[in-house]
C-alpha cells in the first residue's frame, strides 16, 4: 500500500484528555479518533490491527472447539428479566424502548441472549458439550470512560458460552479455554498473569482473569513471593491470612469488660491514641443496608472490610452505607459507637442471641425516610450480622459500647460475645501471608484485565429453563461456562507494553504492515528502483507501506517511528548506488545495511 493511496493520519499533538501512552500514541499515530466520551473511530491502521487480533482469537477459538455465531446487539428486556439481571445491572446497561414501548438493552454482555439461542435447539445430552462464541460490539454506560480504548462505552469483545451435561465436562472446556487464552495472548505478544478473580454479577463457582502488569492498571494483583508456590489473585478475591510478625494481641482474658468514656472520639485512630492500644486490638463495625436488610459487619480494627466479600457472602446487590437513623435504630447510639457486646435495638430489645449466631433474622424498626432508597413494606428490615474469622478467640479488645460517647475495653470473644461462624471479610494486602502456601509474603502489582473466564454453573440455565434430556430420558439442566476477551483493550494494552518516546512498537503479528519503506527517490530511475523493490517485497508475501509522499525526509522518518512498523527501510540515491538498503529495527533501534535478499531473509525469520 502506498501513502498516495492510503494517507497517514498522524498528528504532532496529543489529545487533551490523554492520560496514558496507548491513548496518546494511538491517537497521534492516526489509528483512532475520539468521537465522544468513550466512543472511538478506528482509522485504517487501527482497523487493520483490530482485525488481526480478531483473527488470532478466531483461529485459537476454532482450534479449541469453539463454534462462531452472531447475535443481535440489541437484546429484549424480557430475557434480562428472566435471569433477574434487568434491575441488577443498574445504570451501566444502556436501555431503550421501541415505538411500541417494548424494552430493550444494548448488550453489555450476552449470557441471556446466548442461553436463549441454546434453548431453541438443544434437546439432548448428545448435543453437549457445545461452545458458542461471537466477536461483536458491546455497550456499557461507564460512569467515567478513560484511558482511551481501555475503558470505553462501545467496544468489541469476543464472548463465548459453553453448555455441559456435568461439571466434569465444564472443567475440561474451562481448561481448554485457559490454553486458548494463553495462546491468543502469546501470539499478540502480551505477557499475561492469570489470577483468581471474583465473579461479580456474572455469578458462578469460579473465575480467572488474564492480567497484564501495568502501572496504569485498574486492578490490584497479589502474588506469592515464592515462585514455587505460584499463587496469584485479584486483591478483591484474595483470602486474608495475617502475618504473625505484625504483633500479638493484648491478653486480658481474666479482666472484666468495662465501659469507659471517650466523648466525641469515634474513630479507631482517635481512641487508640487515647488508650495507647494497637488498632489491631479494636473491633471495627461497618454497617450497610438495602431495601430489606441491614448488614452489620465486624472486623479487626487495623484492617479494611472487603465489600466484595461481604456482598458475596450476604447475596447483597443494591446496597449502601447505613443512614444515621438506621444505625441509631440498631445500636441505640450515634454512628461511631457500634460494637457486638450487649447490642440493643432502639426499643431496648436485646439481640445478643442473634449475634451469637453470627447471622440473625431479627427485625429492626427504621425511619420512614430511609433516604428514599427503599424499605420493606412494614417499615422493618432484617438484621444480618457477620464476624470476620480473625476475631475468633481474641481477647483484650476495644469496641464501641452501643452508647454515644462510650467504648468497651477488655472484651473477649467467647465470653462477652460469641462467634459461631466466622467469615473471611478482610481486604488482603502486600505483606500478608500467602493463603496458599501459608509461608511466603504476598507482593503487589497493578494489572490491566484483557481476558476473563468463568464457571457460571446453572445460574442462567435454571432461571431461563434451559433443559435437555439425559440418557434416561429425564430433564437435565446444563451447566455453563463463559469466556471473554476485549479486542480493543488487547490492542491498547499491547501498546502499553510496547512503546517508547518516539511512538508505537508493534508485535509482528499485529502490525498493519511489516515494512515501512521510506522513499527518498528524486529522479525517474530512483523512483523506478523503489517501485521495483516495493513489488519484489510484496511478491515475497511481505506487507509493505510505501511512503511516496512529497515530504521532507525528517517528516517521513518521524512518521515511520510513530506508526511503529517493525522494519523501517530507507531508499535513496546513496543506497541505490551502494546496493545496500538502510534498515532500522523499530524495537531495538539497531541500524543495518543489507542487500535486498538479506532484508527478505531478516523479515521472514
Amino acid at each position: 500500500m502506498r501513502a498516495s493511496q492510503l494517507p497517514l493520519f498522524t498528528s504532532k499533538n496529543d489529545p487533551n484528555d490523554a492520560q496514558v501512552a496507548s491513548h496518546r500514541l494511538l491517537s497521534r499515530a492516526g489509528y483512532i479518533r475520539k468521537q465522544g466520551s468513550g466512543l472511538y473511530a478506528y482509522l485504517p491502521f487501527g482497523d487493520m490491527v483490530h482485525r488481526k487480533i480478531e483473527q488470532i482469537i478466531r483461529e485459537e477459538m476454532n482450534r479449541f472447539g469453539g463454534v462462531e455465531v452472531t447475535l443481535p446487539v440489541i437484546t429484549p428486556a424480557e430475557l434480562w428479566q428472566e435471569s433477574g439481571r434487568w434491575d441488577l445491572m443498574g445504570k451501566e446497561m444502556m436501555r431503550m424502548q421501541d415505538r411500541h414501548e417494548v424494552g430493550y438493552a444494548l448488550g453489555p454482555t450476552h449470557e441471556e441472549a446466548m442461553t436463549d439461542v441454546a434453548r431453541s435447539f438443544l434437546q439432548s445430552y448428545k448435543q453437549l458439550p457445545i461452545n458458542l462464541y461471537q466477536i461483536g460490539r458491546k455497550y456499557r454506560d461507564e460512569i467515567r470512560p478513560r484511558y482511551g480504548l481501555i475503558r470505553c462505552r462501545e467496544f468489541v469483545m469476543k464472548d463465548a458460552y459453553s453448555f455441559h451435561a456435568d461439571d466434569k465436562s465444564l472443567d475440561e472446556t474451562y481448561q481448554k479455554m485457559r490454553e486458548a487464552y494463553r495462546a491468543i495472548f502469546e501470539r499478540c505478544g502480551l505477557k499475561t498473569i492469570p489470577v483468581e478473580a471474583d465473579s461479580g454479577n456474572m455469578g458462578g463457582s469460579g473465575s480467572e482473569e488474564f492480567m497484564v502488569a501495568s502501572s496504569i492498571g485498574e486492578e490490584t494483583l497479589l502474588l506469592c513471593s515464592d515462585e514455587a508456590c505460584g499463587y496469584r489473585s485479584n486483591q478483591e478475591k484474595t483470602a486474608f491470612f495475617e502475618n504473625p510478625s505484625r504483633g500479638e494481641s493484648v491478653s486480658a482474658q481474666n479482666e472484666t469488660a468495662s465501659e469507659f468514656e471517650t466523648g466525641a472520639l469515634k474513630t479507631i485512630e482517635e481512641v487508640a491514641k487515647l488508650t495507647g492500644q494497637n488498632p489491631r486490638d479494636f473491633i471495627k463495625a461497618v454497617i450497610f443496608e438495602d431495601a430489606q436488610n441491614i448488614y452489620l459487619c465486624f472486623v479487626q480494627g487495623d484492617r479494611e472490610l472487603s465489600e466484595i466479600k461481604m456482598k458475596n457472602l450476604a447475596g447483597a446487590t443494591d446496597y449502601w452505607l447505613a443512614a444515621e437513623e438506621t444505625i441509631k435504630a440498631v445500636t441505640g447510639a450515634e454512628p461511631g459507637y457500634a460494637g457486638p457486646v450487649g447490642l440493643k435495638y432502639k426499643d431496648g430489645e436485646n439481640v445478643e442471641g442473634t449475634l451469637r449466631q453470627a447471622q440473625g433474622d431479627e427485625k429492626v424498626m427504621v425511619s420512614p425516610s430511609n433516604h428514599g432508597k427503599g424499605k420493606s413494606a412494614d417499615n422493618r428490615k432484617t438484621l444480618r450480622v457477620f464476624f470476620d474469622t480473625h476475631l475468633k478467640g481474641r481477647s483484650g479488645l476495644i469496641t464501641g459500647a452501643n452508647k454515644t460517647g462510650y467504648h468497651t475495653k477488655n472484651v473477649a470473644e467467647g465470653r462477652d460475645f460469641t462467634i459461631s461462624e466466622g467469615h473471611d471479610l478482610i481486604v488482603a494486602h502486600a505483606g500478608d501471608i500467602c493463603p496458599q502456601c501459608k509461608k511466603a509474603e504476598l507482593t503487589e502489582t497493578r494489572g490491566i484485565e484483557v481476558g476473563h473466564i468463568f464457571k457460571l454453573g446453572k445460574k442462567y440455565s435454571e432461571k431461563m429453563k434451559l433443559s435437555v434430556l439425559d440418557p434416561n430420558g429425564k430433564p437435565l439442566t446444563p451447566t455453563m461456562g463463559c469466556y471473554g476477551i476485549g479486542v480493543g483493550r488487547t490492542m491498547a494494552t499491547s501498546i502499553e507494553q510496547n512503546h517508547d518516546e518516539r511512538g508505537l512498537i508493534w508485535h509482528k503479528n499485529l502490525t498493519p504492515f511489516v515494512v515501512y519503506l521510506v522513499s527518498l527517490a528524486k529522479s525517474e530511475s530512483e523512483i523506478a528502483f523503489v517501485d521495483q523493490l516495493y513489488a519484489n517485497l510484496q511478491a515475497k508475501g511481505i506487507s509493505v507501506y510505501l511512503d511516496d509522499r512529497d515530504e521532507r525526509a525528517g517528516v517521513k522518518f518521524n512518521d515511520a517511528e510513530l506508526v511503529g512498523f517493525p522494519f523501517i527501510v530507507t531508499v535513496g540515491k546513496k543506497s541505490i548506488e551502494s546496493g545496500k538498503l538502510e534498515v532500522k529495527l523499530r524495537r531495538s533501534g539497531e541500524k543495518l545495511e543489507l542487500s535486498e535478499a538479506e532484508l527478505v531473509q531478516l523479515v521472514m525469520e
